[in-house]
Protein backbone atom coordinates (compact mmCIF):
# COMPACT_ATOMS: atom_id res chain seq x y z
CA UNK A 1 0.00 0.00 0.00
CA UNK A 2 3.07 2.53 0.78
CA UNK A 3 4.69 1.72 -2.73
CA UNK A 4 1.18 2.14 -4.57
CA UNK A 5 0.97 5.71 -2.54
CA UNK A 6 4.57 6.48 -3.58
CA UNK A 7 3.92 5.85 -7.16
CA UNK A 8 0.70 7.92 -6.92
CA UNK A 9 2.03 10.52 -5.60
CA UNK A 10 4.85 10.89 -7.99
CA UNK A 11 2.15 10.49 -11.21
CA UNK A 12 0.29 13.38 -9.78
CA UNK A 13 3.79 15.71 -9.50
CA UNK A 14 4.91 14.18 -13.37
CA UNK A 15 0.69 15.57 -14.22
CA UNK A 16 1.71 18.97 -12.33
CA UNK A 17 5.19 19.90 -13.07
CA UNK A 18 6.00 18.01 -16.37
CA UNK A 19 9.34 17.36 -17.73
CA UNK A 20 10.38 20.22 -20.35
CA UNK A 21 7.77 22.68 -19.10
CA UNK A 22 8.98 25.89 -17.83
CA UNK A 23 7.60 29.49 -16.93
CA UNK A 24 8.23 32.09 -19.80
CA UNK A 25 8.96 35.18 -18.77
CA UNK A 26 8.02 37.99 -21.50
CA UNK A 27 9.37 41.31 -21.86
CA UNK A 28 7.28 44.05 -23.51
CA UNK A 29 10.12 46.44 -25.02
CA UNK A 30 9.52 49.87 -26.61
CA UNK A 31 12.41 49.77 -28.30
CA UNK A 32 15.04 46.90 -29.10
CA UNK A 33 18.67 47.58 -29.96
CA UNK A 34 19.89 43.89 -30.67
CA UNK A 35 23.38 44.01 -31.28
CA UNK A 36 23.47 43.21 -34.61
CA UNK A 37 20.85 45.71 -36.39
CA UNK A 38 22.18 49.69 -36.95
CA UNK A 39 18.74 50.88 -35.81
CA UNK A 40 16.12 50.06 -33.08
CA UNK A 41 13.36 47.98 -33.77
CA UNK A 42 9.94 49.42 -32.01
CA UNK A 43 7.46 47.32 -29.65
CA UNK A 44 9.10 44.24 -29.34
CA UNK A 45 8.11 40.87 -27.27
CA UNK A 46 11.02 39.05 -26.22
CA UNK A 47 9.97 35.76 -24.68
CA UNK A 48 12.90 33.81 -22.08
CA UNK A 49 12.95 30.30 -21.47
CA UNK A 50 14.94 28.28 -19.58
CA UNK A 51 17.90 31.23 -19.09
CA UNK A 52 18.00 31.69 -23.12
CA UNK A 53 15.75 33.51 -25.47
CA UNK A 54 13.34 31.54 -27.17
CA UNK A 55 11.59 34.54 -29.30
CA UNK A 56 11.53 37.50 -30.46
CA UNK A 57 8.56 38.59 -31.83
CA UNK A 58 6.66 42.03 -33.52
CA UNK A 59 4.11 43.79 -31.09
CA UNK A 60 3.03 42.88 -27.83
CA UNK A 61 2.14 39.52 -27.50
CA UNK A 62 0.00 38.43 -24.36
CA UNK A 63 1.22 36.11 -21.66
CA UNK A 64 -0.10 32.94 -20.98
CA UNK A 65 -1.31 31.12 -17.54
CA UNK A 66 2.10 31.23 -15.65
CA UNK A 67 4.06 33.58 -17.35
CA UNK A 68 5.87 36.62 -15.68
CA UNK A 69 5.36 39.77 -17.94
CA UNK A 70 7.81 42.55 -18.01
CA UNK A 71 6.81 46.12 -18.89
CA UNK A 72 9.49 47.65 -20.44
CA UNK A 73 7.08 49.95 -22.80
CA UNK A 74 9.26 53.27 -21.62
CA UNK A 75 12.49 51.58 -22.16
CA UNK A 76 15.02 50.37 -24.94
CA UNK A 77 16.07 47.03 -24.25
CA UNK A 78 19.66 45.84 -24.96
CA UNK A 79 22.06 42.60 -24.53
CA UNK A 80 24.22 42.87 -21.66
CA UNK A 81 27.07 44.90 -21.89
CA UNK A 82 30.87 43.68 -22.19
CA UNK A 83 33.74 45.17 -20.40
CA UNK A 84 36.93 43.54 -22.30
CA UNK A 85 38.94 45.39 -19.34
CA UNK A 86 38.85 44.98 -16.08
CA UNK A 87 40.70 44.34 -12.81
CA UNK A 88 38.07 43.34 -10.52
CA UNK A 89 40.07 42.20 -7.27
CA UNK A 90 40.86 46.17 -6.28
CA UNK A 91 40.42 49.60 -6.83
CA UNK A 92 43.44 51.85 -7.25
CA UNK A 93 43.92 54.71 -4.93
CA UNK A 94 46.57 56.76 -3.33
CA UNK A 95 47.02 54.12 -1.07
CA UNK A 96 47.30 51.38 -3.37
CA UNK A 97 50.90 51.03 -3.79
CA UNK A 98 51.44 50.14 0.22
CA UNK A 99 48.40 48.37 1.03
CA UNK A 100 49.37 45.12 -0.36
CA UNK A 101 51.89 45.18 2.62
CA UNK A 102 48.72 45.20 5.05
CA UNK A 103 45.95 43.02 3.47
CA UNK A 104 45.79 39.45 2.02
CA UNK A 105 44.60 37.98 -0.58
CA UNK A 106 41.13 36.83 1.35
CA UNK A 107 40.75 40.99 1.56
CA UNK A 108 41.11 41.26 -1.98
CA UNK A 109 38.41 38.68 -2.85
CA UNK A 110 35.73 39.95 -0.45
CA UNK A 111 36.21 43.41 -2.15
CA UNK A 112 36.15 41.80 -5.33
CA UNK A 113 32.85 40.36 -4.58
CA UNK A 114 31.38 44.06 -3.91
CA UNK A 115 32.93 45.31 -7.39
CA UNK A 116 31.59 42.46 -9.48
CA UNK A 117 28.17 42.97 -8.11
CA UNK A 118 28.88 46.69 -8.71
CA UNK A 119 29.58 45.84 -11.98
CA UNK A 120 26.70 43.68 -12.72
CA UNK A 121 24.26 46.17 -11.82
CA UNK A 122 25.71 48.87 -13.94
CA UNK A 123 24.09 46.56 -16.76
CA UNK A 124 27.68 45.31 -17.50
CA UNK A 125 26.66 40.57 -17.90
CA UNK A 126 30.03 39.71 -19.02
CA UNK A 127 33.68 41.20 -18.73
CA UNK A 128 37.59 40.18 -19.18
CA UNK A 129 39.66 40.21 -16.12
CA UNK A 130 43.03 40.85 -17.32
CA UNK A 131 45.61 40.84 -14.70
CA UNK A 132 45.42 39.86 -11.23
CA UNK A 133 47.16 38.57 -8.57
CA UNK A 134 46.99 35.42 -7.60
CA UNK A 135 43.84 33.37 -7.87
CA UNK A 136 41.34 35.67 -6.78
CA UNK A 137 39.71 36.38 -9.84
CA UNK A 138 39.83 32.71 -10.76
CA UNK A 139 37.79 32.38 -7.56
CA UNK A 140 35.56 35.16 -7.97
CA UNK A 141 34.51 33.63 -11.85
CA UNK A 142 33.75 29.99 -9.84
CA UNK A 143 31.88 31.42 -7.09
CA UNK A 144 29.56 33.63 -10.11
CA UNK A 145 29.00 30.08 -12.28
CA UNK A 146 28.02 28.28 -9.20
CA UNK A 147 25.53 31.00 -7.79
CA UNK A 148 27.38 32.00 -5.16
CA UNK A 149 28.10 35.75 -5.96
CA UNK A 150 26.31 38.07 -7.77
CA UNK A 151 28.18 39.54 -10.76
CA UNK A 152 29.20 39.45 -14.47
CA UNK A 153 30.25 36.42 -16.18
CA UNK A 154 33.82 36.24 -15.93
CA UNK A 155 36.60 36.18 -18.73
CA UNK A 156 40.11 35.81 -16.81
CA UNK A 157 43.64 35.60 -17.65
CA UNK A 158 44.99 35.19 -13.95
CA UNK A 159 48.29 36.64 -13.83
CA UNK A 160 49.73 39.15 -16.66
CA UNK A 161 53.16 37.89 -17.75
CA UNK A 162 55.92 40.44 -17.97
CA UNK A 163 59.33 40.61 -17.60
CA UNK A 164 62.00 41.08 -15.00
CA UNK A 165 61.78 45.33 -14.20
CA UNK A 166 59.02 45.48 -16.90
CA UNK A 167 54.99 46.44 -15.77
CA UNK A 168 53.69 43.16 -14.46
CA UNK A 169 56.83 42.53 -12.38
CA UNK A 170 55.27 42.66 -8.91
CA UNK A 171 57.75 43.35 -7.50
CA UNK A 172 58.89 46.97 -8.71
CA UNK A 173 59.85 49.12 -6.54
CA UNK A 174 60.13 47.27 -3.70
CA UNK A 175 63.28 47.01 -0.91
CA UNK A 176 66.27 44.92 -2.63
CA UNK A 177 65.46 42.05 0.45
CA UNK A 178 61.73 41.65 -0.57
CA UNK A 179 62.60 42.01 -4.12
CA UNK A 180 63.72 38.55 -4.56
CA UNK A 181 63.67 37.14 -8.32
CA UNK A 182 60.15 36.23 -9.69
CA UNK A 183 59.83 33.74 -12.20
CA UNK A 184 57.24 31.98 -14.64
CA UNK A 185 55.13 31.41 -11.69
CA UNK A 186 54.82 34.76 -10.57
CA UNK A 187 54.36 36.12 -14.11
CA UNK A 188 57.52 37.19 -14.74
CA UNK A 189 59.49 35.63 -17.53
CA UNK A 190 63.27 35.89 -19.58
CA UNK A 191 63.58 34.04 -22.89
CA UNK A 192 60.94 31.77 -24.98
CA UNK A 193 61.23 28.44 -22.43
CA UNK A 194 60.04 30.88 -19.62
CA UNK A 195 57.63 32.38 -21.67
CA UNK A 196 56.01 28.73 -22.61
CA UNK A 197 56.03 28.09 -18.97
CA UNK A 198 53.94 30.67 -17.78
CA UNK A 199 51.40 30.18 -20.37
CA UNK A 200 51.17 26.73 -18.90
CA UNK A 201 51.28 27.86 -15.59
CA UNK A 202 48.03 29.77 -16.60
CA UNK A 203 46.73 27.29 -17.83
CA UNK A 204 46.93 24.85 -14.47
CA UNK A 205 45.75 27.94 -12.92
CA UNK A 206 42.52 27.82 -14.52
CA UNK A 207 42.75 30.57 -16.61
CA UNK A 208 40.39 31.77 -19.29
CA UNK A 209 43.25 33.86 -21.53
CA UNK A 210 46.45 35.29 -21.56
CA UNK A 211 47.82 38.95 -20.55
CA UNK A 212 51.13 39.97 -21.82
CA UNK A 213 52.81 43.23 -20.97
CA UNK A 214 54.56 44.23 -24.14
CA UNK A 215 55.61 47.83 -23.37
CA UNK A 216 56.27 49.93 -20.04
CA UNK A 217 53.11 50.59 -17.93
CA UNK A 218 51.96 54.27 -16.54
CA UNK A 219 51.21 52.62 -12.74
CA UNK A 220 54.33 51.09 -12.55
CA UNK A 221 57.19 52.15 -10.33
CA UNK A 222 59.07 52.05 -13.52
CA UNK A 223 60.60 54.99 -15.63
CA UNK A 224 59.62 54.28 -18.99
CA UNK A 225 55.55 53.53 -19.91
CA UNK A 226 56.70 53.09 -23.82
CA UNK A 227 59.47 51.14 -23.94
CA UNK A 228 59.54 47.30 -25.66
CA UNK A 229 59.97 44.64 -22.83
CA UNK A 230 59.96 41.46 -25.25
CA UNK A 231 62.06 40.03 -27.52
CA UNK A 232 60.25 38.95 -30.73
CA UNK A 233 61.20 34.88 -29.66
CA UNK A 234 59.34 35.72 -26.29
CA UNK A 235 56.16 36.99 -27.94
CA UNK A 236 56.20 34.04 -30.79
CA UNK A 237 56.88 31.06 -27.99
CA UNK A 238 53.68 33.52 -25.87
CA UNK A 239 51.43 33.12 -28.66
CA UNK A 240 52.42 29.45 -30.21
CA UNK A 241 51.67 27.93 -26.67
CA UNK A 242 48.40 29.75 -26.27
CA UNK A 243 47.08 28.73 -29.42
CA UNK A 244 48.35 24.77 -27.87
CA UNK A 245 45.73 25.58 -24.72
CA UNK A 246 43.17 27.51 -26.50
CA UNK A 247 44.11 30.89 -25.43
CA UNK A 248 43.70 34.13 -26.97
CA UNK A 249 46.40 36.70 -26.42
CA UNK A 250 45.49 40.45 -24.83
CA UNK A 251 48.50 42.75 -24.65
CA UNK A 252 49.05 45.71 -22.50
CA UNK A 253 50.90 47.82 -24.74
CA UNK A 254 51.65 52.18 -24.54
CA UNK A 255 54.79 52.39 -26.84
CA UNK A 256 54.79 52.09 -30.66
CA UNK A 257 57.81 49.47 -31.07
CA UNK A 258 56.46 47.06 -28.15
CA UNK A 259 52.76 47.19 -29.71
CA UNK A 260 53.96 46.40 -33.67
CA UNK A 261 55.86 43.34 -32.37
CA UNK A 262 52.86 41.96 -30.88
CA UNK A 263 50.73 42.25 -33.55
CA UNK A 264 53.50 40.76 -36.16
CA UNK A 265 53.67 37.82 -33.60
CA UNK A 266 49.73 37.39 -33.58
CA UNK A 267 48.02 38.23 -30.65
CA UNK A 268 44.22 38.97 -30.46
CA UNK A 269 43.90 42.29 -28.84
CA UNK A 270 45.91 45.65 -28.39
CA UNK A 271 44.88 47.31 -25.02
CA UNK A 272 45.16 50.80 -24.61
CA UNK A 273 47.44 51.49 -27.78
CA UNK A 274 48.37 55.20 -25.95
CA UNK A 275 50.89 55.84 -28.85
CA UNK A 276 49.52 53.79 -31.69
CA UNK A 277 51.19 54.80 -34.79
CA UNK A 278 49.39 54.46 -38.56
CA UNK A 279 51.95 51.46 -39.65
CA UNK A 280 50.34 49.70 -36.23
CA UNK A 281 46.72 50.52 -37.13
CA UNK A 282 47.68 49.44 -40.69
CA UNK A 283 49.00 46.04 -39.37
CA UNK A 284 46.07 45.53 -36.62
CA UNK A 285 43.45 45.85 -39.66
CA UNK A 286 45.28 43.51 -42.06
CA UNK A 287 46.02 40.49 -38.97
CA UNK A 288 42.86 41.00 -37.36
CA UNK A 289 43.75 42.68 -34.28
CA UNK A 290 41.55 44.02 -32.04
CA UNK A 291 41.83 47.22 -30.17
CA UNK A 292 40.44 47.88 -26.57
CA UNK A 293 41.12 51.49 -25.50
CA UNK A 294 40.17 52.30 -22.48
CA UNK A 295 39.90 55.92 -22.68
CA UNK A 296 37.89 56.30 -19.18
CA UNK A 297 41.66 55.38 -17.09
CA UNK A 298 43.48 57.83 -19.06
CA UNK A 299 40.94 60.53 -18.43
CA UNK A 300 40.95 58.95 -14.82
CA UNK A 301 44.74 59.24 -14.42
CA UNK A 302 45.24 62.54 -16.26
CA UNK A 303 43.13 64.14 -13.47
CA UNK A 304 44.67 62.35 -10.85
CA UNK A 305 48.00 63.32 -12.37
CA UNK A 306 47.07 66.96 -10.97
CA UNK A 307 46.62 66.07 -7.41
CA UNK A 308 49.89 66.85 -5.15
CA UNK A 309 50.55 63.43 -3.51
CA UNK A 310 47.79 61.16 -5.30
CA UNK A 311 50.31 58.78 -7.51
CA UNK A 312 54.89 58.95 -6.79
CA UNK A 313 56.95 61.35 -8.53
CA UNK A 314 57.64 58.62 -10.78
CA UNK A 315 54.16 57.67 -12.28
CA UNK A 316 52.92 61.31 -11.86
CA UNK A 317 54.19 62.42 -15.66
CA UNK A 318 53.19 59.43 -17.15
CA UNK A 319 49.52 59.44 -15.76
CA UNK A 320 49.44 63.32 -17.39
CA UNK A 321 50.71 62.29 -20.78
CA UNK A 322 48.93 59.11 -21.32
CA UNK A 323 45.21 60.46 -20.91
CA UNK A 324 44.97 63.37 -23.41
CA UNK A 325 47.17 60.71 -25.83
CA UNK A 326 44.53 57.74 -25.65
CA UNK A 327 41.90 60.13 -26.60
CA UNK A 328 43.69 61.31 -29.70
CA UNK A 329 44.79 57.64 -30.62
CA UNK A 330 40.49 56.27 -30.28
CA UNK A 331 39.91 58.97 -32.98
CA UNK A 332 42.51 57.91 -35.41
CA UNK A 333 42.01 54.43 -35.05
CA UNK A 334 38.34 54.92 -35.50
CA UNK A 335 38.79 56.30 -38.59
CA UNK A 336 41.18 53.93 -39.63
CA UNK A 337 38.71 51.63 -39.48
CA UNK A 338 40.17 49.47 -36.84
CA UNK A 339 38.17 47.17 -34.63
CA UNK A 340 37.62 48.32 -31.47
CA UNK A 341 36.08 46.36 -28.81
CA UNK A 342 34.57 48.18 -25.38
CA UNK A 343 36.73 48.41 -22.90
CA UNK A 344 37.60 50.60 -19.49
CA UNK A 345 40.09 49.26 -17.01
CA UNK A 346 38.13 49.81 -14.25
CA UNK A 347 39.94 48.92 -10.99
CA UNK A 348 41.99 51.88 -11.90
CA UNK A 349 38.93 54.14 -12.07
CA UNK A 350 35.60 52.99 -9.86
CA UNK A 351 34.11 50.18 -10.79
CA UNK A 352 30.55 50.53 -11.59
CA UNK A 353 30.87 53.68 -13.48
CA UNK A 354 32.31 52.06 -16.78
CA UNK A 355 29.45 53.51 -18.72
CA UNK A 356 31.38 56.74 -18.72
CA UNK A 357 33.80 55.01 -21.73
CA UNK A 358 30.89 54.93 -23.95
CA UNK A 359 30.50 59.18 -23.21
CA UNK A 360 34.47 59.48 -24.19
CA UNK A 361 34.13 57.43 -27.41
CA UNK A 362 31.04 59.14 -28.43
CA UNK A 363 33.09 62.45 -27.95
CA UNK A 364 35.70 61.63 -30.10
CA UNK A 365 33.40 60.72 -33.08
CA UNK A 366 32.44 57.13 -32.71
CA UNK A 367 28.48 57.31 -33.09
CA UNK A 368 26.23 55.65 -30.19
CA UNK A 369 25.26 52.75 -32.66
CA UNK A 370 28.93 51.46 -33.27
CA UNK A 371 29.79 51.98 -29.62
CA UNK A 372 26.74 49.85 -28.09
CA UNK A 373 28.27 47.30 -31.19
CA UNK A 374 31.71 47.48 -29.68
CA UNK A 375 30.02 46.41 -26.22
CA UNK A 376 28.21 43.85 -27.62
CA UNK A 377 28.84 41.88 -30.84
CA UNK A 378 32.36 43.14 -31.06
CA UNK A 379 33.01 41.83 -27.90
CA UNK A 380 31.44 38.31 -28.13
CA UNK A 381 33.72 37.79 -31.11
CA UNK A 382 37.14 38.92 -29.49
CA UNK A 383 35.94 36.52 -26.57
CA UNK A 384 35.11 33.65 -29.12
CA UNK A 385 31.28 33.33 -27.90
CA UNK A 386 29.60 35.44 -30.63
CA UNK A 387 27.39 31.72 -30.61
CA UNK A 388 25.70 32.54 -27.26
CA UNK A 389 26.60 35.85 -26.43
CA UNK A 390 26.37 39.67 -27.93
CA UNK A 391 22.92 40.13 -29.03
CA UNK A 392 19.34 39.45 -28.26
CA UNK A 393 18.44 36.28 -30.87
CA UNK A 394 16.55 33.00 -30.17
CA UNK A 395 18.53 30.84 -29.16
CA UNK A 396 21.45 32.51 -27.30
CA UNK A 397 21.54 33.16 -23.52
CA UNK A 398 19.31 35.99 -21.77
CA UNK A 399 21.53 38.26 -21.15
CA UNK A 400 19.71 41.93 -21.55
CA UNK A 401 19.70 45.38 -19.83
CA UNK A 402 17.08 48.15 -20.25
CA UNK A 403 17.15 52.15 -19.98
CA UNK A 404 14.27 54.79 -20.10
CA UNK A 405 14.76 56.82 -23.26
CA UNK A 406 16.75 56.73 -25.81
CA UNK A 407 20.73 55.78 -25.46
CA UNK A 408 21.47 56.79 -28.98
CA UNK A 409 20.29 60.07 -28.88
CA UNK A 410 21.57 60.64 -25.17
CA UNK A 411 24.34 57.63 -24.71
CA UNK A 412 24.81 59.34 -21.11
CA UNK A 413 21.65 57.66 -20.18
CA UNK A 414 23.65 54.13 -20.37
CA UNK A 415 25.30 55.41 -16.62
CA UNK A 416 22.11 54.78 -14.96
CA UNK A 417 20.33 50.97 -15.91
CA UNK A 418 17.12 50.20 -14.76
CA UNK A 419 17.04 46.71 -15.20
CA UNK A 420 19.60 43.77 -15.71
CA UNK A 421 18.97 40.10 -16.19
CA UNK A 422 21.98 37.60 -17.21
CA UNK A 423 21.17 33.95 -17.65
CA UNK A 424 17.18 34.61 -17.93
CA UNK A 425 17.80 35.76 -14.24
CA UNK A 426 16.70 39.45 -13.09
CA UNK A 427 18.82 41.04 -10.89
CA UNK A 428 17.75 44.66 -11.02
CA UNK A 429 14.45 46.11 -11.97
CA UNK A 430 13.64 49.40 -11.28
CA UNK A 431 11.05 51.73 -13.06
CA UNK A 432 9.92 48.24 -15.11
Amino acid sequence: MATARVILLLLALVIAFPCGSYARTIIHAKSLIDGINDKPIEQVSIVVEDGRFAQIVAGYIQPGEGDELIDLTRHTVMPGLMDMHTHLSSEFTKDAYSEGFFLNPTDYAIRSTVFAKRTLMAGFTTVRDVGDDGMVIVSLRNAVNAGLVAGPRIFTSGKAIGTTGGHADPTNGWNEELRGDPGPKQGVINGPEEARKAVRQRYKEGADLIKITATGGVLSLAKSGQNPQFTDEELAAIVDAATDYGFTVAVHAHGTEGMKRAVLAGVNSIEHGTYMSDEVMRLMKKHGTYYVPTILAGRFVAEKAQEDGYFPDVVRPKAAAVGPQIESTFAKAWKAGVTIAFGTDCGVSPHGANAREFLFMVEQGMPPMAALQSATMTSARLLGVEDELGSIAAGKLADIIAVTGDPIEDISLLKSVDFVMKDGVIYKKEDA
